[in-house]
């Protein structure tokens, strides 16, 4: 009995719980003569429910355990182990197996506990014994699987399961032999494909999965006679992309080409534990050049920093306390110490074998003699590493839990430092904080050189595999609404997955730029949605160093793509597309006006001149304009221009689009079919695009209008073809080159229901059927919208001829009460079958942009067959105009143009910011960067402020549209087929 006594076990800490359990242990067993005895029993009873149970549910193996001692019990169960390995290469169903293995390990918890306990084992002895007995059952385990793969067909290798080439890599403390007691273990399975035994195998992968798959079930299911180990294979190479099991080819490349030094410091620590461990300790070997660099620059020194920081990831404290604190990841804890002698390594290994253990203590000592680590130093971190590791076992003993945390309450911690033999809980106490300061100490001196990687109010960290707490409260913090999906995009740019990524600079400078980037991007409108297009951004760079140096250099830049990237989804779709626009964005002519329409459609028409292809016309065009676009967007994003100078600058750059894209498909059209002695053809612009007040998603009101001689009745091509043909052709081919879909995105959309006879008329009228059509057939809305017509293309004695047209049937002398009744109805008609969608929705609002230009239009038509002068695209100008004549009090000429403005320009904003429809725009779930982007464009505090000076504004306009249009409409017999308070919302 000499191996136990009395004076090293700790009395029990509940003496209810152990009497209890005394009272079930005699109702099985004697109750035992020795005091030593007694007092073990005692412990086990009154300190941890667990190792109670297994005790009182094997009595003999518990009597044995005391009597013979821990070492020869574990002889004894090394030798039952070594039976079930043999059974499993025997044949042994893997179930069969993983049922011996679960009966196994309660004996084995049970003995390394008491060892523990009683403290007749090292540290080394307990985490040894805990190691071996897991490799043990992963041999068996693995051996039986491969042997029922190969009874099932599926590898060739007959009774030899070594000749599957399968190997399993310990990683973390497994593969340093330091498990923990309640451990859960991480491994890597790699098989050689190139294996005798496996030639002509095209299954591989699939079987080698459905074995690793097979493995991890069967170690980690718990049943009747509990679990063998948690296990997990997620630090394998990158993990959310790769197989549960690889070909060691395939991790060679991967660690070789794209693997980051986290993960060198975790291949520190792999050890071949299982299956054929040959292949295992080959493939170590052969990374020993990745894993050992005998030279780091700079940058690479600094990203094994990172490793330090990265630990404040799954630190679960901010400070050194006892309450709750967590002895592994917390502050001064176990993984300070790993990291400490880990990072030291990387620098240093590669120029010193002698550093390359896997053990943490082994390594602090050879650190030591090696005399980068002071030795008193190395001794201090050593004796509080035992201290630690020993105050986790009692921690996991309890209730056999992977925990590694004090309990919150002073009676919980109590209760730990009595389990570990303190006389009461302030001694315990102490020594817990005077090892953890020590630790801190230490740790924060190697380091204190290190940049850091904290971002704004928080830690940002992205190796390895899990979420990191406190780095997703920091995303969380920063804006991000969905962090553990924002950590994942950020993990994945690290495993090299892209060009821009591929290279360990590209990932370095990455990093660094990380606090900045993601602080940029959560200050967006949306910074989700920021995330994944610069995700999409990333993945279409064609390499990554230059521009996160120019990032780097240029924090200005990167704000700036941030911002494209969060606010405006149309421009950050072309930027993804166009990475090379980034050069351009760093010009200072990029922030200057535009040039005039003439002088952009001549640039865009000698471009189009150089290219023959009808798919590469299409492309060019959608470059150049797509590219002028983004400009407009970035000078709107950052307040350079207002909202109707953008305005401006779009609609001129689909006026230039639309002249050089039919001039080209003209000239590509009459190579078949000839013409009518030169171009015939004209393009009307209405709505936004008359006005000259598209946005950055506006789509194109098109008529199209041809004149021919009169002596002519088919074109003079070889393939002829009649004008209504030919033009209705000609016609559909602008269209689709204007609307189609192609490898460089969108171009515009095209509406065409405001030519005569809407969709029912033809696609192109000749000029005489276009002014017929006005004259005798046309509706008064009709009328209404051609007060914002504005030719965009056409010969000149054409465009002349159209735009006569135009004002003439404006000018028409009209019934003033006939007129306003037809204004007042079709009002009526919009707010019954398009209401408004939300109070966004400013062209359907009561009060909103319909109502507004009604009046602008109604004054327009009653009055330009006596003022011509009154006629101008804007209705903002229209009104001006009228208020100059005395059509309309200048009060509310103003007050209509004010508001106007506003509704305009915010939804100007929003359909950049949406990339869509303002009226989507969704108040309560907008993102705060989106709301507060909006209200300060207008000026106003927030979005409360600007949504009351919206709803004053459209109030007063509605009330002035009633007495305008609706109320003389009334007195002049019309009535409303909706009611009062449906019209006005």
């Amino acid at each position: 009995m000499s191996w136990l006594s009395t004076d090293r076990l700790p009395r029990p800490h509940d003496t209810e719980r152990r009497d209890v359990a005394w009272t079930r242990w005699n109702e099985t067993a004697s109750r035992p003569d020795d005091p030593a005895q007694v007092a073990l029993l005692d412990a086990l009873f009154g300190n941890s429910p667990y190792l109670t149970e297994t005790a009182i549910q094997n009595p003999t193996f518990m009597t044995d355990l005391w009597r013979r001692g821990p070492d020869a019990v574990r002889a004894d169960l090394a030798a039952e182990l070594a039976a079930v390995q043999s059974g499993a290469r025997d044949g042994n169903l893997p179930a069969a197996v993983a049922t011996a293995l679960r009966r196994l390990k309660r004996q084995v918890a049970l003995a390394v506990a008491v060892a523990d306990i009683a403290e007749a084992w090292s540290l080394e002895q307990v985490t040894g014994a805990l190691t071996a007995f897991a490799s043990g059952c992963l041999d068996a385990l693995t051996d039986s699987i491969l042997l029922q793969l190969a009874r099932d067909g599926q590898l060739g290798i007959g009774k030899d399961p070594a000749a599957a080439a399968l190997t399993v890599l310990g990683m973390g403390k497994l593969g340093a032999g330091e498990l923990n007691y309640s451990s859960d273990i991480d491994l890597i399975l790699l098989y050689d494909r190139d294996a005798a035994a496996l030639a002509g195998n095209d299954q591989l992968s699939r079987h080698f999965v459905r074995a690793a798959r097979m493995l991890v079930q069967l170690m980690s299911e718990t049943s009747a006679d509990g679990y063998i180990f948690r296990t997990d294979l997620r630090l394998r190479p990158d993990p959310g992309s790769t197989p549960l099991a690889m070909s060691v080819q395939a991790a060679e490349l991967y660690y070789e080409s794209v693997g980051q030094n986290w993960e060198r410091a975790a291949m520190i620590k792999a050890h071949p534990v299982a299956g054929n461990r040959a292949v295992g300790a080959a493939f170590l070997s052969d990374l020993t050049p990745y894993i050992w660099r005998k030279h780091l620059d700079f940058a690479a020194i600094h990203d094994i920093h990172s490793i330090k920081r990265q630990i404040n990831a799954h630190r679960g404290d901010s400070a050194v306390k006892v309450l709750g604190h967590n002895v592994k990841l917390g502050r001064g804890g176990i993984r300070e110490i790993e990291f400490f002698a880990q990072t030291q390594q990387l620098i240093f290994g590669g120029r010193n074998p002698a550093l390359r253990h896997r053990a943490t203590c082994e390594t602090l000592r050879a650190l030591a003699t090696a005399g980068h680590v002071a030795p008193s130093a190395a001794d201090e971190l050593i004796e509080a590493y035992g201290f630690l590791r020993k105050v986790e076992h009692r921690l996991q003993m309890v209730d056999d839990r992977q925990t590694h945390s004090l309990p919150s309450d002073e009676a919980g911690v109590a209760a730990i430092a009595t389990f570990l033999g303190y006389p009461d809980s302030q001694s315990f106490q102490k020594d817990l904080l005077d090892r953890l300061h020590c630790v801190e100490g230490h740790y924060a001196r190697l380091f204190e050189e290190a940049p850091s990687l904290a971002g704004p109010g928080g830690n940002l960290v992205f190796t390895g595999t899990d979420d990191d707490p406190g780095t997703l409260a920091t995303l969380q913090t920063l804006g991000f609404r969905d962090p553990s999906a924002a950590a994942g995009i950020v993990r994945r740019w690290h495993h090299g997955r892209y060009r821009s990524t591929a290279t360990a600079r590209a990932r370095e400078l990455l990093t660094e730029l990380m606090p900045g980037l993601l602080k940029a991007l959560g200050s967006t409108a949306a910074p989700d949605q920021a995330l994944l297009n610069f995700d999409l951004f990333l993945g279409n760079l064609p390499a990554g160093i230059q521009l996160f140096s120019l990032f780097k250099a240029n924090p200005a830049l990167l704000e700036l793509v941030a911002a494209i990237m969060g606010s405006a989804p149309g421009l950050a779709a072309h930027l993804a597309r166009r990475t090379i626009l980034l050069d351009s964005v760093l010009s200072p002519a990029f922030y200057l006006p535009l040039p005039p329409a003439e002088e952009m459609q001549a640039d865009l028409t000698r471009q189009l001149a150089a290219v023959e292809h009808e798919q590469d016309i299409l492309d060019l065009a959608r470059r150049w304009a797509n590219d002028r676009r983004f400009q407009v967007g970035v000078q709107q994003l950052e307040a350079i221009v207002r909202p109707a100078q953008a305005g401006l600058a779009y609609s001129d750059i689909a006026a230039a689009t639309i002249s050089a894209v039919c001039d080209r498909v003209e000239w590509l059209f009459a190579e078949a079919h000839g013409g009518f002695r030169g171009q015939r053809l004209a393009v009307l612009g209405m709505g936004k695009l008359g006005s000259r007040e598209m946005s950055a998603t506006s789509d194109l009101d098109l008529i199209f209008v041809y004149d021919i001689p009169p002596d002519m009745e088919a074109s003079d091509g070889r393939q002829s073809l009649a004008p209504i043909q030919y033009y209705t052709r000609l016609s559909a081919k602008i269209v689709t080159a204007l609307t189609a879909h192609t490898n460089e995105g969108a171009l515009y959309e095209v509406d065409m229901r405001l030519r005569p006879s809407g969709r029912a008329g033809p696609l192109a009228n000749s000029l005489e059927g276009f002014e017929s059509y006005h004259a005798q057939s046309a509706w008064t809305w009709e009328h209404m919208a051609l007060t914002r017509a504005r030719v965009i293309h056409g010969p000149a004695g054409l465009v002349e001829r159209l735009a006569d047209i135009v004002k003439s049937t404006l000018c028409r002398p009209r019934d003033a009460l006939a007129l306003v009744r037809d204004v007042a109805d079709m009002r009526d008609r919009i707010v019954r079958h398009a209401p408004p969608k939300s109070p966004w929705d400013f062209k359907h609002l009561p009060g909103g942009l319909f109502d507004i230009d009604f009046v602008a239009q109604y004054l327009a038509l009653r009055h330009a067959a006596e003022r011509p002068d009154l006629l101008a695209p804007h209705p903002a100008e229209m009104l001006r105009r009228a208020a100059d004549a005395g059509f309309i009090d200048r009060a509310d000429a103003e007050r209509l143009r004010a508001a106007r403005t506003l509704l305009s320009d915010v939804q100007s904003l929003l359909r950049l910011t949406l990339n869509g429809d303002e009226a989507a725009f969704d108040e309560a779930s907008a993102p705060e960067g989106q709301r507060r982007l909006i209200a300060f464009t207008e000026g106003a505090d927030d979005l409360a402020e600007l949504r009351a000076r919206i709803s004053a504004e459209t109030a007063a306009a509605r009330a002035i549209y009633r007495r305008i249009v609706e109320q003389p409409a009334r007195d002049a017999g019309w009535q409303a087929r909706t009611d009062d308070r449906r019209s006005d919302g």
